[in-house]
């Protein structure tokens, strides 16, 4: 506990101090976190994505950190109106042990896009990783074919998962390698231990049902799930699975293709997570988007019309002034001129 207290204060400090938002700082990490994913590639094989998330990071990271003009209304079009992304500041990155490298090192691109100092905990469960993780990152700023379950805890839980179900293909284990073959099963019962819970391991469970309509019903009486993959050429059926469920993602006649792009956001909703990632959506998920408005006093006579006391008329004028825009613009173009002089207009 005292090294997390540890680690959190020193995070804070870094943030505090402010070294962390100028752009040139947040792009010499980036590069420094580019470098050490080129030079280890050969001890770390699952780098998914990582570095086209840190290329279009250092290609577009001024563009993102420019204020974001928004559109303007009469009673805003002399001011400077905009959003302006700032860093929430902390961020904690929890590793997961399933993809221990790019669920880790992706956040983390965001985050120092974004301007943050943060503090990285790698999965305790992927141990080597973890180990890795922890030499490497402070010098810079698994296997082939089937991987093995990540400990006996889960190869345990798998096959508690997979007992009573019908295999339909696989279902072969080594309790000494931590292995279990691919594995199919079929005739499953939407009530069955294995799909209340998330598997996380080499098992595909089937159900199965009378038409669309029940495939539908079946999936949104259950929580929203992270991705929903819909195979099928029939594209009323599609259309009907995009519009008529929820899910994070969804992809069409493929799977897990969608993560590894980064101009999409990659995340939940409900139970099955909270925000996105990957690419700008990290950069935007980890800022405070701070809404900027500064007001430009030359058209301080005409916001008169705003304070009180609030007469009938200038009630009246109010609302002219969100309802009828367009039949305004002329009135404020004159009003403008009569303040001003013709000169100016």
């Amino acid at each position: 506990e005292e090294m997390e207290k540890q680690a959190v204060d020193g995070a804070r400090r870094a943030f505090n101090s402010g070294r962390s938002r100028p752009l040139q700082y947040r792009k010499q990490q980036l590069s420094a976190l580019l470098r050490l994913i080129r030079e280890r590639q050969a001890e770390i094989v699952s780098l998914i994505g990582i570095e086209n998330d840190i290329k279009l990071a250092e290609r577009n990271l001024a563009d993102w950190m420019a204020p974001q003009p928004v559109k303007k209304t009469l009673l805003t079009i002399t001011d400077d109106v905009y959003i302006k992304a700032e860093p929430l500041g902390v961020v904690l990155i929890i590793g997961a042990w399933n993809y221990p490298w790019s669920l880790t090192l992706r956040p983390l691109v965001g985050a120092i896009a974004a301007g943050n100092a943060a503090v990285v905990k790698p999965s305790e469960v992927s141990k080597s990783s973890a180990s890795l993780l922890k030499e490497l990152l402070p010098q810079y700023l698994d296997t082939v074919h089937y991987g093995r379950i990540i400990n006996q805890h889960h190869f345990d839980r798998l096959l508690a998962l997979i007992e009573g179900c019908t295999v339909a293909v696989g279902g072969e284990s080594d309790k000494s390698q931590c292995y279990i073959t691919p594995t199919i099963l079929k005739d499953v019962l939407p009530h069955a231990r294995i799909m209340q819970e998330e598997i996380f391991g080499p098992v595909l469970p089937i159900v199965t049902a009378g038409d669309v309509n029940e495939v539908i019903r079946f999936i949104n009486e259950r929580p929203k799930p992270l991705a929903l993959y819909v195979f099928s050429s029939n594209k009323k059926v599609v259309r009907r699975m995009l519009n008529e469920t929820t899910s994070g993602g969804v992809l069409v006649n493929d799977v897990m293709v969608h993560y590894t792009i980064n101009a999409l956001p990659f995340g939940g909703v409900g139970n099955s997570g909270v925000g996105r990632y990957h690419g700008k959506h990290t950069f935007d998920q980890l800022s405070h988007h701070r809404a900027c408005l500064i007001k430009s006093l030359a058209m301080e006579r005409l916001n008169m019309a705003r304070y009180p006391p609030m007469t009938p008329s200038r009630l009246l004028s109010l609302s002219h002034t969100h309802t009828h825009t367009h039949t305004l613009s002329l009135t404020l173009l004159l009003a403008v001129d009569i303040l001003v002089g013709p000169a100016l207009i």
